[in-house]
């Protein structure tokens, strides 16, 4: 068996693992980067974030053509193609593919495919289609992230049954579709089928969808979903799912009684679960949590010296650019350089439609933790650019300090918050106050002013939207 010796081996090649590996080799390691499947990229590339934000752009322009009637302007009925959407998808899935390898042949970093397992502390087999090899190493990172988890009751063993990873696959336009579970997966596929033609049902075992978000904010995603969805069932238990010829039998409990429906397809979203198995931990002192989570200090060390975990496996936010940002962490812990005292801010966003993004305090945890807000909304039907987009269903929010007047979170609602929420971001990294963010110049019409003329209500002088003075 051949033997290889590395500075740094990274077992893993998603958006943690390969910038890792990247940043790593800059810095002057020789590297080592292992992926199972032949496309690098991990599980946002090739069975997440990526697929699922390209058929959510296809959505976009659907209700957009179906909406613009109101202007005066017509189109026909869309005809879907799904053969052709399919290799477009995927066509975008092989060009980031083909990009990443190709920087790390630049960077010199040595990609193999195959399957690890660890043999110890300091090495690990490599099974590979050439056959074995031992990779001997000073340091390990661990970023094989998660995957879609199925609960037993609903693992029916049924191809109409499925996942995240299966529903990107876009085998068919279902009729009729069960989304289980209103968090941000279930709503953002379910944009994306209910655009398609299919008839959406949610059902969420909670008493609301995207729980973890401020519900004022939510309250727009629920107002838009529930007119392009067939129905939203909050509270709604589903306690069993039978495959018929017809269809999957589903029997949920909500509002008190038990409903006995057939739906052509049921898409699980309940969460994610970390891919730790077969990677032959107990041969170390890597420890994980109960759900099998890997067990990580602030420097993203596990009990092994070194071996570290970075992403979705370590748990917390399972977002692919909180991954990027655990890779520099061990990367500057590896080498040596000081990292940040403080968690780093990570935002969150739901591309649904509207979209929902957020970062730092929310008003739920201002709440829970007793910590003094005050909370300054700006809607969007005050804005000239919202107007113009025929987007209205939108609201830009801060949580400010009363006594500092610094900005402690940020909230927005609407089309494109995602790419809005990087300016909140900034400020509260920065510890910027209201009068910060309200003195600087935006330009106009934007949604972007939507965050300045809230900063300005604090101080009662927003331009397009009345609020009382603070003094």
């Amino acid at each position: 068996m051949e033997t290889i010796q590395t500075d740094v081996v990274v077992v893993g090649a998603g958006p943690g693992g390969y910038t890792v590996a990247f940043y790593t080799a800059v810095l002057g390691k020789k590297v080592i980067l292992i992926e199972q499947e032949k496309r690098l990229g991990g599980v946002c590339l090739n069975r997440g974030c990526i697929p699922s934000k390209a058929l959510l752009h296809i959505a976009k322009l659907i209700y957009e053509t179906t909406e613009v009637g109101k202007c005066g302007v017509t189109f026909a009925r869309p005809a879907i193609h799904l053969d052709q959407m399919r290799a477009w998808k995927d066509s975008i899935l092989e060009k980031l593919g083909e990009g990443i390898a190709n920087l790390a042949g630049r960077r010199s970093v040595q990609v193999i495919t195959g399957r690890a397992v660890f043999e110890g502390p300091k090495a690990l087999r490599v099974e590979t289609l050439e056959g074995p090899r031992q990779i001997q190493f000073d340091k390990a990172i661990i970023a094989t992230g998660s995957r879609a988890a199925l609960p037993a009751m609903f693992d029916i063993k049924d191809s109409r049954v499925m996942t995240s990873t299966e529903a990107l696959a876009l085998q068919d336009i279902p009729k009729k579709l069960l989304v289980v579970g209103g968090g941000y997966i279930g709503m953002e596929l379910g944009t994306v089928y209910a655009a398609l033609g299919s008839e959406v049902t949610v059902a969420e075992a909670l008493g609301g969808i995207l729980l973890g978000a401020d519900s004022d904010l939510v309250r727009l995603v629920h107002e838009r979903a529930s007119k392009i969805f067939k129905e939203i069932r909050v509270s709604a238990k589903v306690t069993q799912l039978k495959p018929l010829d017809e269809g999957i039998e589903v029997r949920m409990m909500t509002g008190g009684e038990e409903k006995r429906e057939v739906y052509d397809r049921v898409l699980v979203s309940v969460g994610r679960t970390p891919n730790v198995q077969e990677l032959g931990l107990e041969k170390t002192k890597v420890r994980a949590d109960p759900k099998g989570f890997i067990q990580v200090d602030a420097r993203q060390r596990t009990a092994e010296p070194d071996i570290y975990a970075i992403g979705d496996v370590t748990g917390g936010m399972m977002l692919a650019h909180k991954a990027s940002k655990d890779a520099k962490t061990a990367v500057n812990s590896i080498v040596g350089e000081m990292t940040a005292k403080n968690e780093p801010l990570i935002p969150a966003v739901v591309f649904t439609d509207p979209e929902l993004a957020w970062c730092g305090l929310t008003e739920v945890e201002a709440k829970a933790k007793n910590i003094p807000v005050q909370i300054v909304k700006f809607p969007w039907s005050a804005s000239g650019r919202a107007l113009t987009l025929e987007r209205t269903d939108g609201a830009t929010k801060l949580l400010i300090d009363p006594l500092t007047e610094k900005i402690l979170g940020v909230g927005i609602c609407g089309v494109g918050a995602g790419e809005l929420i990087s300016e909140g971001v900034l400020a509260v990294e920065m510890g910027l106050r209201a009068q910060d963010l309200a003195r600087i110049v935006h330009p106009h019409p934007t949604l972007s002013e939507t965050l300045m003329e809230c900063a300005e209500m604090f101080y009662g002088h927003a331009t397009h939207a009345y609020s009382r003075k603070r003094f």
